[in-house]
């Protein structure tokens, strides 16, 4: 069952272009779950950032991941700034760069 979740998660994620983060807390109400902690788990055990830009994922205030797998909230900003993603005092400015799904 968790492997299908953290599919269902990935699937997600693929869909946010660059320039554009998501919320924990987005994700897991488009996968219709409470449990913003659990996608967490699911792309802390992401198998592959290059397919999955789980870069683009942020905590609900703008806030970047201390756990980001693929170099910590430093790496997770640097790939974040490449593709034009601005902040304001540390945090992802979510008024410009909020992924609206549709």
């Amino acid at each position: 069952m968790a492997e299908n979740f953290f599919e269902c998660v990935y699937a997600v994620v693929r869909r946010i272009p660059p320039g554009k983060v998501a919320t924990y807390k987005l994700i897991a109400d488009i996968l219709d779950t409470r449990d913003a902690r659990r996608v967490g788990h699911a792309l802390h055990a992401n198998p592959d950032g290059s397919r999955t830009p789980c870069h683009r994922v942020v905590f609900s205030d703008g806030r970047l991941a201390p756990g980001y797998a693929f170099g910590g909230p430093n790496g997770q900003r640097r790939k974040l700034e490449l593709e034009g993603v601005t902040f304001i005092d540390g945090n992802v400015d979510l008024s410009t760069h909020l992924w609206q799904p549709t």
